[in-house]
């Protein structure tokens, strides 16, 4: 069952009603229905990736487009709960809105940035990829000692 989409009344581009609550005092001679889609996804980040990562990547090696693919496979991380994703070219293609050329360049300079590794148990067709979070590694061997 769908359960994000709820019905909304549009008149001359002012919501009258949403989801069966009237919004507006009067209403309207002339109605038009649309279905919005809803989403309460919520993702939290380490501030490392917008702190540190995003400056350096964008900034410094001048990849916006590998900050996109990396921003796009952590939030896929975190939605299936763990590091192997499952992700072709294509996919971060329509998931990012990068051709699938810029996706292939951006992942070759995140695997070399050691963000990003291909995965054993993918195959050629259906590739999974490995999300890494050095800072993690640096910020628990930090604690420790």
């Amino acid at each position: 069952m769908l359960t994000n989409f709820s019905w909304v009344i549009m008149v001359r581009g002012h919501v009258v009603v949403v989801s069966g609550i009237i919004v507006a005092d009067s209403l309207p001679d002339v109605f038009f229905t649309t279905i919005v889609f809803m989403t309460t996804r919520q993702y939290s980040v380490d501030a490392y990736v917008f702190d540190v990562l995003m400056p350096d990547l964008v900034g410094h090696d001048r990849r916006p487009a590998a900050f996109v693919v990396y921003l796009c496979l952590l939030t896929s991380a975190q939605a299936l709960g763990r590091d192997l994703v499952p992700a072709s070219l294509q996919a971060i293609a329509v998931r990012t809105g990068l051709s699938k050329s810029a996706v292939q360049v951006a992942l070759r300079h995140l695997k070399r940035r050691g963000l990003v590794e291909d995965s054993d148990a993918g195959t050629q067709l259906n590739p999974v990829r490995r999300v890494l979070r050095p800072w993690r590694r640096r910020w628990a061997a930090g604690t420790s000692a």
